[in-house]
């Protein structure tokens, strides 16, 4: 009788010798720059400001609000989906190298189980997450994507590029006076509940209220117009992803390196130009609805954030290729080894912050302190309590759960690539 075949590698998590170190920089600076861009969500409600008008009064507060928008706004999400694309070409090719037959039932285990995750997170905790968008794309990815050639996928990635300005012009025709001011109504309705259960309530007002802006956003017609162009522009760099893992681009960095520093200050100057014209437009038309100058700045901010995002992983990419440059970026490895234990974390410190039944501080943090205390979690919490974990164990606490949920326990860990 033949031995056992080996499991497959992706059965436990790597050993910290095999993986690839700069995708698990990459996954830390994206868990940094999520926090920065989730705080206001976690201390005032999503739909303040509804009017057009400045929650945040004072100049240092309206200037770190412009700085936030501009550099972090889309981006880090979008790493995300980025590294998740990537991870998702790596991981398959293992899977059906292991188990050719079962490799695609495997996967859709691990994007249910994470669907699973996001939408207990969401419901209960904080309507923000965006793991269950991650798993739902994911599912399209393994079901309807996976085979397309890489010009049908260079393809969907221009589309996407042009969703953005086929979609304000949509708008522009469909948005009424009465409309856009019964939105601004619906939104003024839920700051109030918002302020209500989170700045006052306990923690089952907390878990209701959340529910209720869960159903909001996937029932309400606006909203789900709104979800398509999430989904799209999150689809378009989960792509960028799957085409850079495919060629192997991760692999190949020290061989394109040329390539890359040309492509680094590229996407530095769209980068700034689009996202300088895009807070200079929305700021001086805070009105609420479409215009056309609010369509020109809504391209100019997709066009930003894919292209800083890109900026901001190809410095990384060059950094993390000496030895000193390792070193200083050592700390966002360390948390982006496990990011999913590290991304609830987020949620799990803000909501005892800022929650009536917590510290109480909604509606007390404006975007200049704010931005200083994402930066003190993410560094004084986050990063120390990283390094701690990873001493005496191999992954994240709910890395390690998420593989329980995806593969049924603890499996040995078989030779493989890094991914």
């Amino acid at each position: 009788m033949s031995p056992p075949a080996p499991m497959p590698a992706t059965t436990a998590s790597l050993p910290a010798s095999e993986r690839l170190p700069v995708l698990d920089i990459l996954r830390g600076f994206a868990l940094m720059g999520i926090l920065i861009m989730n705080m206001p969500g976690f201390s005032t409600s999503f739909f303040v400001e509804a009017d057009g008008s400045h929650l945040w009064k004072q100049p240092y507060d309206q200037l770190a609000e412009q700085v936030r928008e501009a550099l972090f706004s889309g981006k880090f999400n979008s790493m995300f989906s980025l590294l998740f694309g990537i991870g998702f070409t790596i991981q398959f090719a293992r899977m059906q190298e292991r188990d050719a037959e079962g490799a695609t039932a495997m996967y859709l285990r691990r994007l249910v189980a994470l669907l699973f995750f996001g939408v207990v997170h969401a419901c209960i905790f904080w309507p923000g997450d965006v793991l269950h968008t991650y798993a739902l794309l994911g599912i399209v990815l393994v079901l309807g994507l996976r085979r397309v050639s890489d010009r049908a996928i260079v393809g969907l990635i221009g589309v996407a590029l042009l969703y953005p300005a086929v979609n304000g012009l949509v708008r522009l025709a469909v948005f009424t006076k009465e409309l856009t001011a019964e939105r601004v109504r619906i939104a003024q309705a839920y700051e109030a509940s918002n302020n209500a259960a989170f700045g006052s309530g306990t923690f089952a007002d907390m878990v209701r209220e959340n529910t209720r802006m869960m159903v909001h956003f996937y029932t309400d017609w606006i909203n789900l117009w709104g979800n398509v162009g999430w989904y799209v522009m999150l689809g378009m760099t989960m792509l960028i992803g799957v085409l850079a893992g495919r060629r192997r681009w991760v692999q190949r960095i020290p061989e394109l390196m040329p390539q890359i520093r040309r492509l680094t200050w590229w996407a530095l100057g769209i980068g700034l130009a689009c996202g300088v014209a895009f807070t200079v437009i929305f700021e001086l038309n805070r009105e609420p609805g479409p215009s056309p100058i609010k369509l020109l700045g809504s391209v100019c901010y997709n066009l930003s954030r894919v292209a800083l995002m890109l900026f901001y992983v190809l410095v990384i990419v060059r950094l993390a290729q000496a030895a000193s440059g390792r070193r200083w970026l050592a700390p966002w490895e360390a948390a982006g080894r496990m990011p999913l234990t590290n991304y609830l974390m987020q949620t799990a410190i803000c909501l005892v912050l800022f929650q009536h039944w917590g510290f109480g501080l909604w509606l007390k943090v404006g975007p200049a302190l704010g931005l200083v205390l994402s930066l003190a979690i993410f560094f004084a919490i986050q990063v120390p309590w990283s390094r701690w974990w990873l001493k005496r164990h191999e992954r994240g606490p709910m890395e390690a759960l998420w593989a329980r949920f995806t593969y049924g326990g603890e499996r040995r860990v078989s030779p493989a690539r890094a991914t």
